[in-house]
């Protein structure tokens, strides 16, 4: 056989084997997970829709609650626009290709489908998987690096997560490969002393520009590039390379220039055409710090620690069963113990190769610059980045590239000496193997992110931050007379979740029972929310179930008894339960007592 560097119809089979097999894993349940508000902020404003069609302060029905999810074949692509300048804190240009990809598809019970939504991201994540490819090849200029890194990137399970959200993160990952391969040959252009081609800085400022437009925080990848490049700069200064510094400089400065200054310009003009003038003041506030809190110093690095581990390797931490949850938990620990150190080993074989050099200055510099960007975001500007997993999109596509050249190391012969004192290597390498025990290794971290991959799937890790599929079979048991569920309404945030109820209660027979009640709120614990819950409670018929959910006003009831059940936790669903009987008889109790 010839070497597997040379075997051109091997490596396109094995690239398609990974598309395929990430294919399947980015596709598989794409619908078994109910949405949640981020999604339906997609899917409404994608079809031109808007959150104030749903009636606040009075008693609606599911299909009232569920209208902007309808197509509104009048709509276009300047409502779409429109709205999230004046509605949203989010660029145009993936609710764009929503609203024309949702169009493809029929509808589901006349509302926009689910899996139309959702394909479209996992669409994407498929795509990311042979840009990898290309990005590691054009890095290391090594179809083994390639192969691993496309490997791990079909399998991974962060990259998983984000491919199934019906929202732009997979989109804003493809486009940070395709500006990390700019940035990979210019680079190199760099520490060869050679010219910057004009089409390679153009391309650059092109993918830029429309990465902002796919999601703002593309602006932190443009920096952490910035980052890396004089990272760069300071190593080849140090190096034997230094005789092409100079040259590299005054060669590539005016074109570096443009690519900075086309970049900024351009960024800029989508930035003041689109970014909303109250950008960050009611959407984002989940992730404000309050300075005086400790937990606000503590939490940072181990929610970036638990978002690295998943690019890796995810096994079901979130099981229903705490023997698994358990289990899982421990298995992650000792595979992190046993594979942390064989990848650290590979990387440092790596830099020792010449060649590998410059990838590993440009990928590591970037991904340790985008790291260092959010913990100064969290700590200075009191913005907790960190509490947000998907944002790592920002510099994931590096972290894989850099896995694969690490376990490239342990793809040729292995050797005793190369074990850094791993046990399981050790063992492995006194054995009398037919296949190599560097490979081995390899095989074992695959399957360990083959594993994570099918969790997310499956719904056992990174579940949907709210789980209404949970709360309605409580519900169905709960209430046998006609019900009303309240919230305290600030914001869509609070709409996305009664629109999670919503969606999950139309498969249920008695859903026309149920009516909804968002109570307008100016903040948590504004009373007004409260006073129209009591003045509605007037108006209703008898007997009725009132479920308060996500409701954050003093409340007081003449009329109606608390269910003081121990009812089971719900993510995303605080709630109670409170009896409304009819009149006549609440009073006859009332005398009796």
């Amino acid at each position: 056989m010839k070497p597997l560097n040379q075997n051109r119809w091997l490596h396109i089979f094995l690239l398609l084997l990974w598309i395929f097999l990430g294919t399947i894993l980015r596709f598989a349940n794409l619908t078994g997970k109910s949405p949640w508000t981020d999604e339906f902020a997609t899917m409404v404003f994608s079809l031109g829709n808007s959150y104030q069609e749903v009636p606040l302060n009075q008693v609606i029905s599911l299909e009232t609650l569920l209208k902007p999810l309808q197509p509104n074949p009048n709509a276009n692509i300047g409502d779409v626009i429109s709205l999230l300048r004046f509605r949203d804190n989010h660029p145009p240009v993936y609710f764009i290709l929503v609203h024309w990809w949702q169009q493809l598809f029929p509808t589901n019970q006349g509302y926009l489908s689910l899996w139309a939504a959702r394909s479209l991201p996992a669409l994407f994540g498929v795509i990311s998987i042979p840009a990898t490819f290309g990005l590691a090849k054009l890095a290391f200029r090594s179809l083994v690096v390639a192969q691993l890194a496309a490997a791990m990137m079909a399998v991974s399970p962060y990259g998983i997560f984000l491919a199934q959200e019906a929202r732009h993160y997979s989109l804003a990952t493809v486009f940070v490969i395709f500006s990390l391969t700019c940035l990979v040959v210019a680079a190199r252009r760099i520490w060869l002393g050679q010219k910057i081609p004009f089409w390679l800085v153009f391309l650059w400022i092109a993918i830029n520009s429309l990465g902002i437009t796919i999601h703002y925080f593309f602006t932190l990848t443009l920096l952490a590039e910035a980052i890396a490049l004089f990272v760069l700069l300071l190593s080849q200064m140090r190096t034997s390379q230094a005789e092409n510094y100079y040259a590299g400089i005054l060669k590539n400065c005016y074109r570096l220039s443009i690519a900075a200054i086309g970049t900024i310009i351009t960024g800029l003009i989508w930035l003041g055409k689109f970014i909303p003038q109250d950008y960050g003041s009611e959407m984002t506030d989940w992730i404000k710090n309050d300075s005086s809190n400790i937990w606000a110093i503590i939490n940072p690095p181990f929610q970036a620690l638990a978002a690295w581990i998943t690019m890796l390797t995810l096994l079901p931490v979130e099981a229903s069963s705490l023997t698994i949850v358990i289990i899982s938990g421990a298995a992650m620990l000792c595979f992190l113990i046993w594979a942390i150190p064989i990848l650290y080993h590979g990387i440092k074989q790596q830099w020792q190769q010449r060649d590998f050099r410059l990838p590993i200055i440009i990928l590591a510099g970037f991904a340790c610059g985008a790291i260092a960007i959010f913990f100064a975001i969290t700590y200075f500007l009191g913005i907790d980045i960190t509490r947000g997993a998907r944002y790592n999109f920002v510099y994931f596509p590096a972290v894989i590239v850099l896995l694969g050249a690490s376990l490239a190391v342990y793809w040729q012969k292995f050797q005793l000496s190369d074990t850094s004192n791993n046990w399981l290597l050790n063992k492995l390498a006194n054995q009398s193997w037919t296949i190599d025990p560097g490979k081995i290794a390899i095989v074992i971290i695959w399957l360990m992110g083959l594993f994570g991959g099918i969790t997310v799937s499956a719904n056992l890790g990174y579940q949907k931050y709210y789980r209404p599929d949970l709360f309605l079979p409580i519900l169905a048991e709960s209430s046998q007379v006609p019900a009303l569920i309240t919230t305290s309404q600030q914001t869509l945030v609070q709409t996305g979740e009664m629109m999670g109820i919503a969606w999950e209660l139309k498969e249920y027979s008695f859903a026309e029972k149920v009516n909804f009640l968002l109570a307008n709120q100016n903040y948590k614990g504004d009373r007004k929310a409260a006073q129209t819950l009591k003045k509605t409670l007037k108006q209703l018929p008898r007997p009725l179930d009132l479920w308060l959910i996500n409701f954050h006003a003093p409340v007081e009831f003449n009329s109606c008894v608390i269910d003081l059940r121990d009812f089971p936790s719900i993510d995303g669903y605080n709630y109670q339960l409170y009896h409304c009987p009819e009149i006549d008889n609440m009073q006859t109790k009332i005398r009796d007592n």
